[in-house]
């Protein structure tokens, strides 16, 4: 019983170290709407955002594993894209004068211009949701990898050519390796961003998931509800961010050794 009270008091302990500032936040964020007697339409309390999350917690779990799956798919989706691109690059200095400038405008060409086009080509479903994540995913994964790529040892080029290694084996034994930790950073960062691309494929598609729940509550003006999904989505992203961090860190110190 007594291991169990001090683990408790560790993790709150813990959770006040890394989440003083947020606690502060929603201390003042709480003060102010009381002093200024907001009405709950224009901006609720956050003790009113925190109820609503525990009067309906299945609700939320529900959207939430509904997000997750679709951010996850279409994060796997981005990352081998991205990844097969920034190889092919590597592969080739035409290539990569046409698939760059093309991927760098691919990236800028905000989401919500895509949405038509990709609804005509795969329907008002699924697809297009995870079309839409890949989109967001794939351009850290692009990038990271191809600098990892080039990022070889000094002389490491010359030995593998002196010694008559093809193209391939290069890529698959000293090319490849050395953008592994640039690939876990692409990861880390697309991760996070994965669950905030999954909210906005569902809210523009009006689907399921987090970003449904959002847009049907702003519909209906139910604030604690829209700002209770909004941050369940931006905890599951720092939790991903920093579980992703955590895995990045210990393959590099693998990789390193």
């Amino acid at each position: 019983m007594q291991t169990s009270i001090d683990a408790l008091r560790r993790a709150a302990i813990a959770i006040l170290a890394n989440c003083w500032g947020v606690l502060l936040i929603a201390l003042a964020w709480e003060a102010w709407v009381r002093w200024k007697d907001f009405n709950a339409i224009v901006i609720p309390h956050p003790l009113a955002v925190v109820r609503d999350i525990m009067d309906t917690p299945a609700l939320y779990a529900s959207n939430a594993g509904q997000t997750m799956a679709l951010a996850v798919g279409g994060l796997a989706i981005g990352l081998l894209v991205g990844s097969l691109l920034a190889i092919l690059t590597w592969l080739s200095k035409t290539l990569a004068g046409l698939l760059t400038p093309l991927a760098l405008i691919f990236a800028s060409v905000p989401v919500v211009a895509l949405i038509p086009i990709l609804a005509r080509l795969l329907g008002y479903n699924l697809k297009t949701e995870l079309a839409i994540v890949a989109i967001i995913s794939f351009f850290p994964s692009f990038v990271f990898t191809a600098a990892g790529l080039r990022a070889l040892p000094a002389g490491s080029t010359d030995l593998f050519q002196a010694n008559g290694a093809s193209t391939w084996h290069r890529l698959a034994f000293l090319a490849v390796p050395a953008a592994v930790p640039n690939w876990m950073l692409a990861l880390r960062l697309a991760a996070a961003n994965s669950i905030l691309a999954a909210m906005v494929a569902e809210f523009l598609m009006g689907t399921s998931g987090l970003g449904n729940l959002f847009h049907a509550a702003s519909d209906e003006l139910a604030m604690p509800r829209a700002l209770g999904a909004s941050l369940i989505a931006m905890t599951i992203s720092v939790i991903l961010y920093a579980v992703m961090g955590n895995a990045a860190s210990f393959i590099n110190e693998r990789w390193n050794t």
